[in-house]
This record gives structure tokens, sequence and C-alpha cells, in this order.
């Protein structure tokens, strides 16, 4: 399976830390990963500030698409609902040192939203993403 293809039209500009769209490759399988927070195994907030917990969201976000069989390369589109765009934004540079050290260099369409609240108190950020698979090894080995 080649390879998610970002698409970034000239006259949108160069986007910062994200792509415009993702052009996924035929044969791909979709998944489909629910909102993570920054919790761990026992359900317990493991970080108490904004750039901690995007890692630890993204960190687990991630954890699924591996368990699928993929990796952050995989990753296709991420939204993120957070509960201060305020604090995002004040936290930009540890922001985006907490996403390269999960994401490495890979920038997938992202959408970010401001919400009220999130269902979990004390959760500040809650990711949702969308991956787009290989084939699963048994398929490929016999692809001849």
């Amino acid at each position: 399976m080649t390879a998610l293809v970002p698409v970034n039209p000239a006259e949108l500009g160069a986007p910062r830390g994200y792509s415009n769209g993702m052009l996924a490759p035929a044969g791909g399988r979709l998944l489909f990963v629910a909102g993570q927070i920054a919790w761990d195994g026992e359900q317990k907030l493991v970080a108490a500030d904004f750039p901690g917990q995007l890692a630890r969201a993204l960190e687990n976000a991630v954890a699924v698409v591996r368990a699928a069989g993929g990796g952050p390369e995989h990753v296709a589109r991420l939204t993120l609902y957070v509960t201060d765009r305020r604090q995002y934004l004040a936290d930009l540079a540890a922001v985006g040192d907490a996403y390269r050290r999960v994401m490495g260099r890979h920038y997938p369409a992202i959408a970010l939203l401001e919400v009220q609240a999130l269902l979990e108190p004390g959760a500040l950020v809650e990711i949702e993403a969308t991956a787009v698979l290989p084939p699963p090894a048994a398929e490929t080995d016999h692809a001849d």
C-alpha cells in the first residue's frame, strides 16, 4: 500500500502543523478511533496541564491505531476538542513539541473545536482519529 498523500492546494496557502486534505490509497482499510483523553489503563487522568493531556490523548489514539496494525503515519485525520482555545494558543510551542513526540513530522488533516466541557471532569482535550491501514499481512504476503 502506498502512503497517504497530503493535498494542499496553493490557493489555500501553506498550512502549518496540518494538511488541508489527505488522499488515501486504494485498498486501504479505514479505522475510526473514538475520542481519547489523557487517561491511563485505570481510566485516571495522568496529566493536569494542556500539553501533557494532549500528548497522552494522542498516545492513546495512536495505541488504538497500532493495535489495528498501523502507526502514526497511517492517521489521515484528527479532530481535537478543547475546553479552552486560549490555553491551546498560549501553550502552542509545548503543544507542538508534544505533538511531534507522538506523531513525528506526520501532519494529517486536523480540525480543532472549542467545546464547553468534556464528559470526564478535568479533561482539557479529547482527540478522535481516522486512520487508513494497509491490508492485513496475510493479504499482502500472497500478492505476487
